[in-house]
This record gives C-alpha cells, sequence and structure tokens, in this order.
C-alpha cells in the first residue's frame, strides 16, 4: 500500500488496487453531521454481489426496498439505482420519513390546498410532485403512519396524487425506492405495517449487510476518508500503520461507515505528522471483534436472558388479563425511565421508531 501513500489521488488508487468503484453522496463534506453514511466500496465479494445485483435492477421500474443497518450506505445505493436507471436525467429527491411528525407527513409527501388545514396560507406541492419523472427515495419508511401508508399505496397503483383539501388527481411518473432498518415483516405481523404496501414495495430486495460482515470494504473505505480529511486539515501526506490497519478489520462497526469515517476523522486530528496509530482510533472496547473474527457482540448476556426468560415463565404461571399489553408496557415504561424519558434515545434502545414510541407513550398515559 505504499504507493498510495502519498501525494496521488486516493480515490483513484483504490480504483486501481480493488478494480471496483468507490461511490459517494454530492458534496459529502456539506453531510458532515449527518448519521448518513457518505462513501461506499463495493471490494468485498458480498458487496461485488450486491452491485451486481443494482446492475441488473436498476434499468428495470421495479419499486426497490433496501434494507439495512443506520449508517450503512441505503441512501447511497438509492442514488446508484437511481444513475444506473433510465431516469438518471430526472429528479433524485430523498426524503427522511421518520423526521416529519404525523399532522405534517401527509402534507409533506402529497402536498397541500392553500386553506387545506391552519396555517395552510398557500397552496403547496408534495415530494412525490417533486419528484416527477424521476425517482423518489424514501428512507425508514417503517416510520410512516397507517394513514399516510394507504396514500402512499394508492399512489403507487394508480400513478396519481390528491393534495391535502382537493379533489383533483394530479399524474405523477415517479418511481420509487424505499429503505428500513427495522423488520418490516415483523412490523407486519404486528399491525404496525400495511401488509398490501410491503408487498408491493418489496419487489427487488436490496439486503445490505453491516460493515462488520463486509469486511474487504473497511480499508478502502477506511483509505477514502483518510484523504479526504487529509486534504481538509491540510496534512501533507497521511498513513496507516499495520497496527492500526488490524485493529480496524477486528472492530465490530456498530455505527457502521459513519462511525467509520467519525473514527478517521478524530485520527487525524489527534495522530503525529499524519501517521495513525491503533491507539489513535479510539475504538470503543464495549463494542469488541467483529463476527467474521469469531467474536460478535452478544445482545445481552446468557445470565441476563435466562432470569429475563425465568420472570416471564412465572408470569405464565398466573398470567393477568391483557398479558401481552402488561409485558409491553413494561419494556416501554423501563427503557423510557432508564434513558430519562428521551424518545430518541428510547427508540433507539428498543429498536423502534420514535412515532411507534409516541403512540405506545400516550397509549399507556405517559404522553398527554
Amino acid at each position: 500500500m505504499d504507493k498510495y501513500r502519498d501525494s496521488k489521488k486516493i480515490d483513484d488508487a483504490l480504483a486501481d488496487l480493488f478494480g471496483e468503484p468507490l461511490i459517494t453522496l454530492p458534496d459529502p463534506d456539506s453531510h458532515a453531521m449527518s448519521i448518513r453514511a457518505t462513501a461506499l466500496v463495493f471490494t468485498d465479494p458480498a458487496s461485488t454481489r450486491l452491485l451486481d445485483y443494482i446492475e441488473r435492477i436498476a434499468p428495470s421500474e421495479a419499486t426497490v426496498l433496501i434494507i439495512g443497518e443506520t449508517g450503512t450506505g441505503k441512501e447511497l445505493v438509492a442514488r446508484q439505482v437511481h444513475k444506473l436507471s433510465h431516469r438518471h436525467n430526472g429528479p433524485f429527491i430523498a426524503v427522511n420519513c421518520g423526521a416529519f411528525s404525523e399532522s405534517l407527513v401527509e402534507s409533506e409527501l402529497f402536498g397541500h390546498e392553500r386553506g387545506a388545514f391552519t396555517g395552510a396560507l398557500n397552496a403547496r406541492s408534495g415530494w412525490f410532485e417533486a419528484a416527477n419523472g424521476g425517482t423518489l427515495f424514501l428512507d425508514e419508511i417503517g416510520d410512516l403512519p397507517l394513514s399516510a401508508q394507504v396514500k402512499i399505496l394508492r399512489v403507487l397503483q394508480e400513478r396519481e396524487v390528491v393534495r391535502l383539501g382537493s379533489r383533483t388527481a394530479i399524474p405523477i411518473d415517479v418511481r420509487l425506492v424505499a429503505a428500513t432498518n427495522v423488520n418490516l415483516a415483523a412490523a407486519v405481523q404486528a399491525g404496525r405495517f400495511r401488509e398490501d404496501l410491503y408487498y408491493r414495495l418489496n419487489v427487488a430486495a436490496l439486503d445490505l449487510l453491516p460493515l462488520r460482515e463486509r469486511p474487504g470494504d473497511i480499508l478502502p473505505l477506511a483509505w477514502h476518508f483518510m484523504e479526504r480529511y487529509g486534504k481538509r486539515l491540510e496534512l501533507s501526506s497521511v498513513d496507516l500503520s499495520a497496527e492500526a490497519e488490524r485493529a480496524l478489520l477486528v472492530y465490530a462497526w456498530p455505527g457502521n461507515i459513519r462511525e467509520l469515517e467519525n473514527v478517521i476523522h478524530h485520527a487525524l486530528l489527534v495522530c503525529k505528522n499524519g501517521k495513525v496509530t491503533a491507539v489513535d482510533l479510539h475504538l470503543n472496547p464495549d463494542f469488541g471483534m467483529s463476527s467474521h473474527h469469531g467474536n460478535s457482540a452478544s445482545v445481552g448476556t446468557p445470565s441476563t436472558l435466562k432470569s429475563l426468560e425465568n420472570a416471564l415463565a412465572a408470569l405464565y404461571e398466573h398470567p393477568a388479563d391483557n398479558l401481552f399489553d402488561t409485558i409491553e408496557e413494561a419494556i416501554i415504561r423501563t427503557a423510557y425511565a432508564y434513558c430519562e424519558s428521551n424518545q430518541v434515545q428510547t427508540g433507539r434502545l428498543l429498536g423502534i421508531s420514535r412515532n411507534i414510541l409516541r403512540h405506545r407513550l400516550k397509549r399507556y398515559g405517559y404522553l398527554a
């Protein structure tokens, strides 16, 4: 790797060395505080298989469902689908469904007419109309309330939208790419996601593996971020020690590509003379080694899980009315207390969206 550690563009060197593409967000530095991945490479065998599948489905008009953990590059994959499609000259609109309150999400997606609701002083088009002729990327689609899910299903079926406060349908020509970090099949079983919409979205499914399961991508991504932040920090040269490379490869990367970017950025801030050592990486010891090195992080210790199972068995012996609701309320209540009433942290801890959490908190009387 020494010849790639000089002033030569590392992005070009990656292409020469690994023979696989690297894709980034447009103007990635403007997304520095985002939780999104800002770069993605296709070097690991699992990634090259994914790229091959993307290249096969992109030219079609099929709806795409991207499934993957936060920070794995779902938006980048969506952009690649758009770039390789016949719609590449049209707009690409990315929308985070979890960013809207339930009262505003339908207006944002489908638009509204003047006077449709209090504060609607002017007519406004929604994101479906904005993406006409191109691709609409709906991230965190599992966070959408059921009422919005019904309308999205209708848009996909009828190829038209009706703004809030209007009775006139507006024809649209949009390809939908959706993404989620939750198990939509389980959400369907739990009644949180419409089954008909799930099957309508799941025409072409892209399973985006976490970084720990595609280790061949780790070092190419690390070198990309070294080059980007090295230029920003005006370092004349950047280098990774052999120990640092080994540390990067064995780490579990719970935050995926976004965490790797943050680690490299911080390492370049604290390292000496642009030489990054294993100590400079400041990797979180709580997450240990990745599963491809035979030591995956567990959800809980065996004794903790056994205690929980014993407690549940005791409840089954003398079941209360509405037992499932009782157990669910206990989970929500204790997690909410553990996170000091922080809804975002509670949702993240439990692996559910904030909208779902708020609905449960209201049901159990913790929110007005």
